[in-house]
């Protein structure tokens, strides 16, 4: 009798710092989370930036977070046009054959996926995979949400299960995993550390992690006075760590 190896767990780097596209792909990591603004959940990145993360890792895949301000995932037509601007402007952008996909979500005020505005930015997102990203921790019927989602064209959800860190919600998100399916693929973030991983994996099924790997440098030259003497950046043995945590 034959058994089948484990299935692989992929490991997603979000990352905002020039140079963590290297670190990332040199430690393992199969795909970039590519932002700006992570001190405030995060925001679209500069299209130098995207570019630089192609570049310099050319295998992975490189997934565009686009999210026009920071704040709360109620977005106006006027900011659903500033996004579907973005997602066309890096498509032109990117290298050719860059492994391209993008990260957004928007909400109704009462929480609900906002079907209108997500059906157009899927729409200008044309072939590149689209994933709904941690709005969803606060959709109130998360199971519904994902035959929306699927309906919608998105292919993957990222979320913690709710509010909190993913540990938290564990049972909860194995259903969700087991729900999604193949059609639509749960990474699990928020909180995920070297420390955790393994057992996240475990006890959800989940296939993919998706995780910052912060390390931390001295500001170099004097300071200007708003800096704090120190910046966060892609930390080469973070994602070692979560790389040996999860057998990779």
């Amino acid at each position: 009798m034959t058994h089948s190896e484990p299935a692989r767990t992929l490991v997603e780097i979000c990352l905002e710092d020039v140079g963590g596209a290297a670190v990332a792909a040199a430690g393992g990591a199969d795909a970039l989370e590519v932002c700006a603004g992570l001190a405030d959940g995060g925001t679209t990145p500069t299209l130098g930036f995207v570019r630089h993360c192609a570049e310099e890792a050319p295998g992975l895949d490189i997934r565009v977070l686009v999210r026009v301000r920071a704040g709360d995932f109620v977005h106006s037509a006027q900011e659903v046009d500033v996004m579907a601007a973005d997602i066309e402007a890096t498509r032109s952008a990117v290298p050719a054959g860059t492994r391209l996909g993008f990260v957004l979500g928007t909400l109704e005020p009462d929480g609900t996926v906002d079907a209108t505005a997500v059906r157009r930015l899927v729409a200008a997102c044309g072939d590149a995979p689209v994933t709904f990203h941690k709005a969803f921790d606060s959709v109130p019927d998360k199971r519904s949400a994902l035959g929306l989602l699927r309906d919608l064209g998105v292919t993957r959800v990222l979320t913690s299960g709710g509010s909190g860190p993913a540990v938290d919600h564990l049972p909860a998100l194995a259903g969700l995993v087991r729900r999604g399916g193949d059609d639509v693929r749960i990474a699990v973030g928020g909180g995920v550390r070297p420390a955790n991983a393994a057992r996240i994996v475990a006890e959800t099924g989940a296939r993919e992690v998706h995780l910052r790997a912060p390390g931390s440098v001295r500001s170099a030259g004097v300071s200007a006075g708003y800096d704090e003497g120190s910046r966060s950046v892609t930390s080469a043995a973070v994602v070692a760590e979560v790389m040996a945590a999860l057998g990779r």
